[in-house]
């Protein structure tokens, strides 16, 4: 039964695949290279075999994410660190905001959606990444979040989503059939 409310997510946002309706080559592009991303990684083959099918996919966006964007600082709420290790091995990983990492440094930051996005914002610069989970549970969280103006471009990916703060972009938001 829960495949059936899966399969019937993935028809209702069909028409957001691979990028379609996304204008800027620049989103184009992390969509459909990082986000939807189909080809094996190196990684993929040993990482997270026993996670769920949700948690594997949530983890292999992070993996790419991290793959993609390089950070030397990462939060991580969501107990990530395998997959990110895995994409990069000089990032710096910390568990929670009372560590001892200044939130000015992080550049990417996992998330649960419930967690406080607005202490968040207050240290993101134009190369901040936040990966919000389980947006599909806290919906009028995730409304506030990507509404803020300090966020530019959002992406919606049903079961987590994701927030950038390039102060030189216009607003946009995105749903994507993830």
């Amino acid at each position: 039964m829960d495949w059936l409310f899966h399969i019937f997510v993935w028809l209702s946002r069909i028409s957001h695949c691979r990028g379609f309706g996304v204008q800027s080559p620049t989103d184009y592009h992390f969509v459909r290279y990082v986000i939807n991303e189909h080809w094996p990684y190196y990684a993929y083959e040993w990482l997270g075999k026993e996670d769920t099918w949700k948690r594997r996919k949530i983890g292999r966006l992070c993996f790419r994410l991290t793959n993609w964007l390089q950070p030397h600082h990462v939060l991580d709420d969501c107990k990530m660190s395998d997959y990110i290790r895995a994409a990069s091995q000089r990032t710096m990983i910390y568990r929670s905001r009372e560590s001892k990492a200044n939130m000015a440094d992080i550049e990417l930051a996992i998330e649960p959606v419930t967690s406080d996005a607005q202490r968040l914002f207050e240290g993101c610069n134009d190369r901040s990444v936040i990966m919000f989970v389980d947006i599909n549970l806290h919906k009028a969280d995730w409304q506030r979040i990507h509404q803020d103006p300090r966020v530019s471009i959002s992406y919606d990916l049903y079961y987590c989503g994701i927030v950038m703060f390039d102060s030189k972009r216009v607003k946009q938001h995105y749903i994507v059939n993830f």
